[in-house]
């Protein structure tokens, strides 16, 4: 690789990690194994860097490199007897009202819990679509399947995601602020 090209690939990394982690950690639910995908899709991407043009495809490049690495993770058989059910890691907001921090520090963790439930397949979708606000063309380009997948996929998580929110005994109302969607 030439020198030039090792200094756009180490710049990208640099401004990629952090939210190719956090989209990670949204698929996985796991903040180590987040890590490990990361390095996963900077190692082949950095074996394709050649064929990468133009700063547009970049992101969506990176997140179809990260949604295919936790795509083959999941594959794994031995990936399939793991417990991965841990403490969220919290970030303290200093700004808000005690009750509505904890609130909304609830909902954040009911979801976070109620996404590691949803299979793989349509937890990416969820993310894609609503975590990273992908429009249905880009979250199948994404996936690498059809926009059909994708608008089927999305409605079955949907369906799962509400189905254990309910089963936690939380009105899901309370997640959208009152409002249902249209």
């Amino acid at each position: 690789m030439r020198s030039e090209d090792e200094a756009r690939f180490r710049d990208m990394a640099r401004r990629q990690a952090v939210p190719m982690r956090r989209f990670a950690y949204l698929l996985c639910g796991d903040w180590h194994l987040a890590e490990d995908l990361v390095q996963n899709a900077l190692t082949k991407l950095y074996s394709a860097w050649w064929r990468i043009r133009g700063a547009e495809s970049l992101d969506r490049y990176v997140r179809k490199t990260v949604v295919r690495c936790w795509l083959d993770e999941v594959r794994r058989p031995w990936r399939r007897v793991e417990d991965r059910t841990g403490v969220v890691p919290d970030v303290a907001d200093h700004d808000g009202d005690p009750a509505a921090v904890g609130q909304r520090a609830q909902t954040r963790d009911l979801v976070l819990r109620a996404l590691a439930e949803v299979p793989s397949r349509q937890r990416v979708v969820l993310v894609l679509r609503y975590f990273e606000d992908l429009s249905v063309a880009d979250t199948a380009a994404a996936m690498g399947c059809s926009e059909g997948t994708v608008k089927s996929q999305s409605a079955r998580g949907l369906d799962n995601l509400r189905a254990v929110i309910a089963r936690s005994g939380l009105d899901s109302s309370a997640l959208t602020g009152g409002r249902t969607e249209s």
